[in-house]
């Protein structure tokens, strides 16, 4: 019995390495074609994803829409179920990685990539709050999930408060965080004279300069991306922002 589990360890920890190693040498081959050490990053993330008990799958809602869910390996009916909420520009993988592994544990966890951002797409026209909304509680009932909370933060908060607020009977409880979905027309056009910026042209960054300003704006204390190199941050605008466009309030 003791070899055989010591067997299988063995067998994990040589086929995660082979896994990066992998993915390791396709991105180095492939440098000047892809934003290397982004797309290397969200492997690492991929992998501390299936670490933490959870798999991807991709949901075909209709022939438009496709949405994108990191979903527990093992639904226990002794846990609540929660559907965690990435905010704008980013997707499931880069926004929730410290709280991924605590909550894992304690409940069934649902992480989704928003429409037009991660894996996440539709043909459709529809762009609002609504739309992906509805997309997510579709997917949702697809994978048998019939009462569940919601916890979202920033962008994903206005999806959140649509969720709760269209389907009442299966939303149990709902945590949004840094969302300014109760700013009323005279504070948002109070604060874009502040800022003296169109709100697409922060939300959208186009360079590394951009991107700092809308960290600065969205964090409390100064984050180190400020001491992150252009070319890194030129890769993460690629990879983050490249479907943001479609995307419109």
């Amino acid at each position: 019995m003791e070899s055989t589990k010591l067997w299988h360890l063995i067998s994990f920890y040589l086929s995660t390495a082979l896994f990066i190693f992998r993915n390791l040498l396709h991105y180095i081959l492939n440098l000047n074609r892809s934003p290397f050490l982004t797309i290397f990053m969200d492997t690492i993330l991929s992998l501390y994803f299936r670490l933490c008990d959870l798999s991807p799958c991709a949901i075909d809602l209709d022939d438009q829409t496709t949405i994108h869910f990191w979903v527990a390996n093992h639904r226990r009916f002794n846990k609540p179920s929660l559907v965690m909420v990435h905010g704008y520009g980013g997707n499931s993988l880069w926004q929730f990685l410290y709280q991924v592994g605590p909550l894992s544990r304690k409940f069934n966890v649902y992480i989704p990539d928003l429409l037009f951002f991660g894996k996440s797409y539709s043909r459709s026209l529809n762009r609002s709050d609504l739309f992906q909304a509805k997309c997510l509680s579709d997917g949702l009932k697809r994978l048998g999930v019939d009462r569940f909370s919601v916890y979202a933060i920033s962008y994903g908060g206005f999806v959140a408060y649509r969720m709760a607020e269209m389907n009442p009977d299966a939303v149990e409880k709902v945590a949004i965080m840094s969302s300014g979905i109760v700013y009323t027309d005279d504070q948002r056009a109070e604060q874009m004279k502040k800022i003296g910026r169109h709100p697409s042209e922060i939300l959208v960054p186009k360079n590394p300069n951009d991107l700092r300003l809308l960290v600065n704006l969205s964090m409390y204390k100064q984050s180190s991306v400020y001491w992150f190199p252009d070319f890194l941050l030129r890769q993460f605008i690629t990879v983050s922002f490249m479907f943001a466009v479609l995307v419109s309030f």
